[in-house]
């Protein structure tokens, strides 16, 4: 059998708040678009006992062999939900630890695959509990469209016809999500649980934040002079890090202002990561 082929985007944090705490977890709010950088998953079922997951490409060094992945199988086997067994290959060409919602959307995607095969059954309800097991973020790759996520964890998915041009950077050294949030003091106020397409819009970005961003600058005095860098250059419309870090994106309103600036980055800081793309 051949193997099917699923593209998982990237997923960023256009603008994210965080507006409380729930028992041990923390309460966002975020305006959330995908980018067109993206994982290669292969996919095939097998005639063998255990499931077969490998990875490959520039950022697979450092999986754990305890991963998104592995655990969406292990929930769907304990549920009884799947029928066979498969072999899926991945290549990682989204950074971890970088706020790109790397594994997190890659389990997304093969849920999302699993069901739109018939290969499981399940209702809405079941793919929130599943993805809620695995991580937060996983149900935003469900969705894969620009979308809002609201105070309440309840989306709204919207079509947005204009992309953005971003350049993405990430520093040699990686953010623990766990250890930003917990690093949490303070709470925003709400602003999104009234979702509309402006809030895609550059004007509304502009003035909105990353209530992460500024923990992530205190904790890597390496990320602050990056950050001092990028607001250097010219021609950009708004610099924002991404999720809990530590990627940091720029965003500009065409491919050749993005391009320009990735040379730039690129000769200045030579070992970290830095590649331009656009939101889909």
């Amino acid at each position: 059998m051949s193997y099917y082929k699923i593209k998982s985007h990237a997923k960023i944090n256009l603008a994210l708040n965080v507006v409380g705490k729930k028992n041990s977890m923390h309460k966002i709010e975020s305006v959330v678009s995908f980018l067109r950088l993206h994982d290669k998953i292969l996919i095939k079922k097998i005639k063998k006992k255990n499931h077969i997951l490998k990875f490959t490409g520039k950022f697979s060094s450092n999986i754990k062999s305890n991963n998104t992945v592995s655990q969406l199988f292990n929930i769907l086997d304990k549920k009884k939900l799947l029928k066979d067994k498969y072999k899926i290959i991945i290549k990682k060409n989204i950074p971890s630890e970088a706020g790109l919602g790397g594994g997190s959307m890659n389990a997304a995607n093969i849920l999302n695959f699993l069901i739109k095969k018939k290969f499981i059954k399940v209702s809405n309800k079941e793919i929130i509990k599943i993805t809620n097991l695995i991580g937060s973020d996983v149900i935003l790759g469900i969705f894969s469209k620009n979308l809002i996520l609201k105070s309440n964890n309840k989306i709204r998915d919207f079509s947005i016809k204009k992309k953005i041009s971003v350049m993405i950077v990430k520093p040699n050294f990686g953010c623990s999500t766990k250890k930003i949030y917990s690093k949490v003091k303070k709470f925003s106020i709400p602003k999104f649980n009234s979702p509309s397409k402006k809030m895609f819009s550059i004007e509304f970005l502009k003035n909105m934040k990353n209530d992460l961003e500024e923990i992530v600058i205190n904790e890597y005095p390496k990320f602050k002079t990056l950050k001092k860098f990028l607001e250097k250059l010219s021609k950009f419309e708004f610099i924002r890090m991404t999720g809990s870090g530590s990627a940091i994106i720029a965003y500009y309103s065409s491919d050749k202002k993005s391009k320009e600036a990735e040379k730039k980055v690129k000769k200045q800081f030579r070992n970290y990561w830095c590649k331009t793309s656009k939101t889909i």
